[in-house]
């Protein structure tokens, strides 16, 4: 795809181009979550909201309030289109056929609609709420998220000439070109976008996703951004997220309901596909205390998604856990998908690809590029191996700005679960960094869950 990014940057109506074009433009696993609520918790009511991780970069100093709202309404008007809904039902996912029913495919038609939102500011940044039944609260996560990216985006653009674009998305494009090269070729490599929610914007995003395709052959196993996928026929990539235990658990009456809610919803997520789609992601209230305690089923799942702790620990702890469960760990799948970049899939890739030499360990691999740098290839994979490249994907200009600014710089931005039912929701993840929830209810929550396994970690994105 051939675009003059920086004549449509300078030249564009942006205030007539709307971010989200379509309500496809989401995360895959939103939608395969939204049939999950469909079917077992349709009028269960939940909250969501905004926050910015990196509280020293002031949005609403940045971006516009008004253009905000705008763009939120645009999202609220928009329904699903007739032939997306048919490319749902009869498209291929994961191998199979007909995973969205048609029930729900008529209910998303007939009866979908996003709820109403809550925009306000405090201490330099928005306080945007969602507030419903969880069916039409749940897609606004990745709406939100890649509206106030964008407006982002426009705001530190806006005042460049269309020179300083040229050289900006030059400089971008070069650095893509050489994350792609250091990735081609590399045998038994799969990696997938996973840029949507903290991309520099749509278009940047598509650009990436063609370019990834086109050099890296079957290397590229798709994208998470469904509408891409529906767009330019690839596979769509993505299962589901911590919003789906951190409700349950919520809405736990005690502390036993409270440490059986991460297993819980995963029994209810087995039943409702059949088997398919089971990627598990043990993280919400840390990893190490999800896979001791966890049921012998468990195990029987095609793998795991490592969100918030360090991949190589987390899983080298995944490996022995299926070894001691007596599961063959060269046929499951870990997948990494947290502030990543070319340099470290490659050393991931190697890391797990190949048998390590006596006396390596993990700590000791990482950052190595070349699969003879602490690692003896031999071909012989220890589990199957595959990263989810977001931010660093389809927002990377740091350093790009003709000027020298920063302003494009990716900033953590976050739409979590609140609430569910009224009661306030907990995520603990296996960095302390990332914890969310009333601090009296986070310390409830490590009592009862502990903190094995748990660290902290830079948030990079």
């Amino acid at each position: 795809m051939i675009i003059n990014f920086s004549e449509r940057a300078h030249n564009h109506n942006w205030d007539l181009d709307p971010i989200v074009r379509s309500l496809l433009d989401t995360d895959f696993y939103k939608l395969l979550m939204l049939q999950f609520i469909w079917k077992h918790f349709r009028h269960t009511r939940v909250s969501f909201g905004l926050h910015n991780r990196h509280a020293k970069f002031r949005l609403v100093e940045t971006v516009p309030r008004e253009a905000v709202v705008a763009q939120l309404e645009h999202v609220r008007r928009l329904r699903f289109r007739r032939s997306e809904l048919i490319w749902l039902a009869g498209n291929t996912f994961y191998g199979t056929r007909g995973i969205f029913e048609p029930e729900f495919l008529d209910w998303l038609e007939n009866e979908f609609c996003l709820s109403d939102y809550q925009l306000a500011e405090r201490d330099g940044q928005f306080e945007l709420t969602f507030e419903g039944e969880w069916v039409a609260v749940t897609m606004w996560e990745i709406y939100a998220l890649s509206i106030v990216n964008e407006l982002k985006t426009r705001a530190a653009l806006k005042g460049m000439s269309e020179f300083e674009l040229d050289i900006l998305y030059a400089r971008a494009k070069s650095r893509l070109w050489g994350k792609v090269e250091m990735l081609r070729g590399v045998p038994g490599l799969a990696v997938a976008d996973f840029g949507t929610r903290r991309r520099h914007s749509f278009l940047w995003q598509e650009f990436v996703v063609e370019a990834m395709h086109a050099e890296l052959d079957g290397a590229f196993t798709g994208t998470s951004n469904t509408y891409l996928a529906y767009k330019h026929d690839l596979e769509a990539i993505g299962t589901n997220a911590h919003e789906l235990p951190m409700a349950l658990a919520a809405m736990a009456r005690d502390d036993d309901e409270l440490r059986a809610a991460q297993y819980r919803i995963l029994e209810l997520w087995q039943q409702t596909y059949g088997g398919a789609l089971r990627v598990m992601l043990p993280d919400t209230y840390g990893t190490t205390q999800f896979l001791e305690h966890a049921p012998e089923w468990v195990g029987d799942w095609t793998g795991q998604r490592v969100d918030s702790k360090d991949p190589y620990l987390a899983g080298d702890e995944y490996i022995a856990w299926l070894g001691q469960r007596g599961k063959d760990a060269r046929q499951k799948l870990l997948i990494a998908s947290d502030g990543l970049d070319a340099q470290e899939i490659l050393s991931l890739h190697a890391y797990f690809s190949g048998e390590i030499q006596p006396g390596v360990s993990a700590l000791d691999f990482r950052g190595a590029a070349d699969f003879n740098d602490g690692l003896k290839w031999r071909g012989e994979r220890r589990i199957r191996f595959s990263a989810g490249w977001g931010t660093l994907l389809t927002n990377d200009f740091r350093g790009c700005h003709p000027r020298g600014e920063d302003s494009l710089a990716p900033i953590s931005l976050v739409c979590k679960l609140t609430s569910a039912e009224g009661c306030r929701a907990v995520k603990l993840s296996d960095n302390y960094e990332k914890a969310s929830g009333p601090p009296q209810l986070v310390a409830h929550y490590r009592e009862v869950f502990g903190l094995a396994g748990m660290a902290n970690l830079p948030v990079v994105v």
